[in-house]
């Protein structure tokens, strides 16, 4: 009998006798500090979107949570139908996009810790631009901004005007593009959300490449006006929309990854709806934030949950959770408990 065969059911005695899974591992084993507090929010959110709740959740992303291909796991959630609403980075709509198209040429740099000042500019000069340990090639976003100019220019002389993400499920729309994928479609959460029909928000796109390409274009009077991209606050007046007719229906829970403004854009709807409009809606009534950033005096991203109470943002007996962690690691066993898996 070999070591493996002879480790079975030891194996399985850590599982409670049944076959592993990733929910069964996670409530064997996380059961202290971070690990307990993941394991609880993910609880939590299960029930929250569950019967007879039937809640809904919007999820921030903040960073660069596409590039690191979380995708994979938010995919299979909007799929399952968990989460309802994105707000998300410039960045993170266009780099789901930049891995569908370009994935196998990126470039991966194990040891990135170690790069000199002299690595990275050999990198950028062999037309990469770095993201932590991955590495994506700028003919992708050349590739993607000539079917964008289209688009864009015809909404211009059109009169006409889309968010950021409506034009990336317009880009969808385009059967050819598909020929150039070279991860499945399934791994994208773009793809999932515009399958879907749910709502994705994003604020300040020009903080994102396709967003200064967009500028830049519209200074050489190649695009004719700015007016074709809604604006951040016309987004915020379809949230407005979004939750006064969603928190109609259900409790309507956050789900943050990250901080910055993917997060508090989104999650400022509400005091907005209350203080601004006078308008009598639901607090959000779940929150949970995956974020490495410490609690700080005037740190948003690392404030405790308490603090949103006061801002009229969270109810005072909504589940909250603030697990300090790597979201890339984080999220997708939260996703895969909320699951089932």
């Amino acid at each position: 009998m070999t070591e493996v065969q002879q480790s079975a059911p030891s194996q399985r005695a850590a599982f409670g006798g049944h076959a592993p899974s990733i929910s069964r591992f996670m409530e064997q084993h996380y059961r202290h500090f971070n690990a307990r507090e993941m394991l609880a929010g993910a609880k939590a959110y299960r029930e929250f979107v569950a019967a007879p709740n039937n809640g809904r959740m919007l999820v921030s992303l903040a960073g660069a949570m596409s590039t690191g291909e979380l995708g994979i796991s938010l995919a299979a959630m909007i799929r399952a139908g968990k989460v309802h609403a994105i707000s998300c980075t410039a960045a993170n709509l266009e780099e789901d996009l930049f891995n569908l198209v370009a994935h196998d040429e990126y470039k991966i740099v194990e040891d990135w810790r170690a790069l000199s000042a002299a690595d990275e500019l050999a990198l950028r000069d062999q037309g990469f631009n770095r993201v932590t340990d991955t590495c994506i090639p700028e003919t992708v976003m050349r590739h993607l901004e000539r079917r964008l100019l289209n688009l864009w220019t015809d909404a211009a002389d059109k009169g006409e005007a889309y968010t950021p993400a409506e034009y990336m499920f317009r880009l969808l729309d385009d059967t050819e593009l598909h020929q150039h994928f070279q991860v499945p479609a399934e791994n994208s959460w773009m793809v999932a959300a515009k399958e879907m029909g749910i709502p994705v928000f994003v604020p300040g796109y020009e903080d994102s490449t396709l967003g200064n390409i967009f500028a830049a274009r519209v200074y050489e009077g190649k695009v004719a006006n700015h007016s074709c991209v809604l604006s951040g606050t016309a987004q915020m007046e379809r949230l407005i929309h979004w939750y006064e007719a969603s928190s109609a229906e259900s409790p309507i829970g956050f789900y943050q990854i990250g901080g910055g403004i993917a997060g508090d854009f989104a999650i400022c709807v509400v005091p907005l709806m209350i203080q601004d409009l006078k308008l009598d809606v639901p607090l959000w009534s779940y929150f949970c934030q995956i974020s490495d950033a410490s609690t700080s005096y005037g740190g948003y991203s690392g404030a405790v949950p308490n603090e949103k109470i006061t801002w009229y943002k969270l109810d005072e007996h909504a589940p909250k959770f603030m697990i300090q962690s790597d979201a890339t690691i984080v999220a997708p066993l939260m996703f895969a408990y909320v699951m089932g898996w």
